[in-house]
Order: structure tokens, then sequence, then C-alpha cells
């Protein structure tokens, strides 16, 4: 990913952070020779070298599947909030742009065992369950239902490397950055007032 130095991130706390808050991520690898990618929800973890992991699985109806075991490189794209940026905004002629935060994770994918899966299937419920009225629970899923397990593809993706980004109009002036807030704060668009949060926290 083309990050410029001033948008560059590279607080692995934040990247953390955000990984866990934009967990549905796009898949990518190559697959019969041309890019493929999947949209699905990825855990960061760590494995027991306590390196960090990412954890997923996909159907194994899905041609990215088969490609997995021999093509081990993959990337995983994680994308948070983004907003239009007009011009019209500042106070002096410019072109206009768009803010946004983003994540790119490089790593080598392992398929899973059977056992492993389950495992991480039970990550994945109870970090999405945790705020139902009444969270669903793998363990209490009966054997028929569980069964559905048998056509998945679980895998973990040891990281190698991770690209961050977060362009926030650092370029900008003081009076214009505050100005550009104030335009996204009166949006309509929860995206829009998103960026405005990120752009006080990144003051």
């Amino acid at each position: 990913m083309y990050i410029p130095e001033i948008y560059k991130n590279e607080n692995r706390e934040e990247i953390q952070h955000f990984i866990h808050e934009n967990g549905f991520a796009i898949l990518i690898n190559q697959t019969d020779g041309r890019p493929c990618a999947t949209h699905i929800p990825l855990i960061l973890d760590q494995n027991p070298n306590g390196r960090d992991i990412l954890v997923g699985h996909i159907s194994k109806e899905n041609p990215q599947g088969k490609s997995l075991a021999a093509n081990t490189e993959v990337l995983a794209v994680f994308s948070g909030p983004h907003s239009y940026i007009s011009s019209s905004w500042y106070d002096h002629e410019n072109v206009p742009t768009w803010n946004y935060l983003a994540v790119h994770a490089y790593g080598k994918i392992s398929i899973l065992t059977p056992e492993e899966t389950i495992l991480s299937l039970k990550k994945l419920v109870d970090k999405y369950e945790k705020n139902s009225e009444k969270p669903i629970r793998v363990e209490d899923l009966s054997a028929k239902t569980m069964m559905q397990a048998r056509g998945i593809i679980a895998f973990e993706i040891e990281i190698t490397s991770l690209e961050a980004i977060k362009k926030l109009s650092q370029n900008r002036d003081a009076k214009n950055y505050q100005n550009i807030i104030a335009k996204l704060e009166n949006s309509d668009d929860h995206n829009a007032k998103q960026i405005a949060l990120e752009m006080k926290k990144n003051k």
C-alpha cells in the first residue's frame, strides 16, 4: 500500500485495536493465476510462539479455498471510516480529496485441523455474540447443526508485515483542519462523523 510518510501509522496498539474494531476484511490471494478476494470476518489472535495471527474461514465451495494450501502468501485488507473532503472547505484554492483509515496485513496462511476449526468458530461467535440479549455459544449447538462446520476451510494467517494508514488531513494548517472537522460533524453521513472523531483524536 502506498503511504506517504505524513499519513503512516506505526502505533502497534492502535493498529491492533483497529483490526479488532474493523474485523470484516477482504482476504486476497492468487487463485488459478488471477487475483481472488473474499469478504470475511477475521479475528486477531496470537499463536503459542507469541506471533500475531488472523483466524478465519471460508466455504469449501469457494474457489479461493483450493489455492490456500498451494499459495500460502495472502493479504488481508481492513477498512475503517472514510469520507469525501471538499476543497470548498479550505480558505484557499485546492483540490478535493478523501480521508480514510485502513490496514493491510500480509502473512502466510495455514489450514486448521477439524478440532482447531471448532475452536476458531468459538472465538468468532463469542466475539460477535457478547452484546446479544441471548448470546449463542458454539458449545450449545446441536451435533446436527455443527455438521455444517464440515463445509468450511478454517485457517490462521501468521502476520509477516503490517501497513497502516491514517489519512486525516494532517497536511492542513490548524485553521483549515478545524474547519474540515466542523464540516464533517455537520454532515448526515455516519462515516463523515467518524472521520471527524478520528481527526479530533489525531490532533
